[in-house]
Formats: structure tokens, sequence, C-alpha cells
């Protein structure tokens, strides 16, 4: 029998109870919420499992929602892959941005390493038991994360971005 999106819900609600909650389907992909406290046991079972066998991590990544009161600013989405009956999971878990802290999968998945890295680096989140957790596009001595919201869009201090340069005039109609 082929692994759906039921059995799926079924078998973490059984194991996890109240950490995992708002089940949904978008495109057919079952997609999850998962208290930050449990995202790394879950994972753990949805690739262990002989049923269920989520082998492959597909994406780790952050989403910051400036909108959400404070214990559910940021984001960090994983998405997994079951190779052999071509099934996909997406599952979130919501961080205070004041303290931004999951444990790293990258004892489940080695390839989890680069894209934890680059969630910090970009957002901030820290991922505990993480190898080497340090910036890895972006300057080491940058004090800001860039994808966060209350990052400013432009830097006020550049002069390269004067219409002037550029031979574009302010019209006044």
């Amino acid at each position: 029998m082929a692994l759906d999106n039921i059995t799926i819900q079924k078998r973490l609600q059984e194991s996890f109870n109240d950490s995992v909650v708002n089940f949904h389907e978008q495109h057919g992909m079952l997609v999850l919420e998962a208290t930050s406290d449990k995202v790394h046991d879950i994972i753990k079972f949805l690739k262990e499992d002989s049923e269920l066998n989520f082998n492959f991590l597909t994406d780790v990544c952050g989403i910051n929602y400036a909108e959400e009161v404070e214990s559910r600013q940021l984001a960090v989405v994983y998405h997994m892959h079951n190779w052999f009956d071509n099934v996909r999971i997406r599952i979130k878990t919501y961080l205070n941005i004041k303290s931004p802290t999951v444990d790293s999968v990258t004892d489940l998945f080695k390839s989890a390493n680069w894209q934890e890295r680059e969630t910090y680096d970009f957002y901030g989140i820290i991922f505990k038991g993480h190898p080497q957790l340090k910036r890895i596009l972006n300057m080491d001595t940058m004090e800001s994360f860039p994808l966060r919201k209350d990052h400013p869009m432009e830097d006020g201090g550049r002069t390269d971005k004067d219409d002037r340069f550029f031979g574009r005039t302010v019209h006044n109609c």
C-alpha cells in the first residue's frame, strides 16, 4: 500500500500528540506545525520509521513574520522527501525573535550543515548542536541579519545610489 498523507498525520499524532498541529494539504503535500522543542525528534521519527521513510532532507530555510507576535516572528521550515513512495512533507516550527534557537538536524542529515548556516546567516536563527555555526555568505563582522524585516532596505549613507550619477534627473511637475 502506498504511503498517503492521512497515514503520515495519524502516525505523527499518535507519536507526538500536541507537539504536531495545524495539519493541512497544500498542492498535495502534507504541511504541519511542530513545537520547536520536539522538531528534531519529529524529523528523526520521519526519517527512521520504516513505514514513513522520509530519507531525504530537501531544504531548511527561515521565514520572518514581522506582523506576528514576538513568539512567532521567526520560523524554520523543513522539507523532506520519501523517494520510495515519492511523498513530500513540510514541517514548520515557530521561534521567538528574542531568542531564536532550535536543535540542529545535522546529526540526522549532513546536508543540513550549509542550509542551517545560511538560515543563521540571514535570519539569526541559532541551531543548537551545529558543528560549525558561522556566517556562510555575509561578512563575519556583519552584526545584522539581512532577511529579517527590520533590516533596512538601503544603506542611507551610500552616495552611489544618487540618480545624478546615472544621468537621471528628478522632474517636478
